[in-house]
């Protein structure tokens, strides 16, 4: 079974075993996300970030796929309530290119959006986005840090 420390969202961590455990924190966070409509997540290569938004995807009732898009850079979810926006900033090299493909209009947009390896958009990332790392543990396990 997971672990999970801290009385608050900010500063909370989870230890997960296996995608079951990442399931549930994905379910635990999107009830403590609150108004924040920006998620950003940090990890290296093959943390389980793409999974991770599987889950949170899930969570908003979409039965989209979802992948990653890595390639595409923009992935669009629909959900019952709006719009949902993967975004993946890894194959950028400076936050101009990320204004040309119109990043800030999804930001502005008023849905949802997920940003993996954001550090090039911190300019324009407004204050209270909800900053979650996954870090690689030995033996396939996880820690999800808020």
């Amino acid at each position: 079974m997971y672990s999970k420390r801290a009385p608050s969202l900010f500063g909370m961590e989870w230890m997960v075993n296996n995608e079951i455990e990442l399931e549930m924190v994905a379910v635990e966070l999107i009830k403590e996300l609150g108004e924040r409509k920006i998620l950003l997540l940090y990890g290296d290569l093959g943390a389980g970030k793409t999974t991770f938004v599987r889950y949170i995807i899930r969570q908003f009732n979409s039965t989209d796929e979802c992948s990653s898009p890595t390639f595409s850079l923009i992935n669009h979810y629909e959900s019952p309530d709006g719009p949902i926006y993967h975004m993946d900033m890894y194959r950028l090299k400076d936050l101009s290119e990320a204004v040309d493909i119109g990043v800030e209009e999804y930001l502005d947009s008023g849905s949802f959006c997920i940003i993996e390896w954001p550090e090039l958009l911190e300019p324009i990332l407004p204050q209270d986005s909800l900053r979650v790392r996954i870090e690689v543990l030995p033996g396939h396990k996880r820690k999800i840090i808020v």
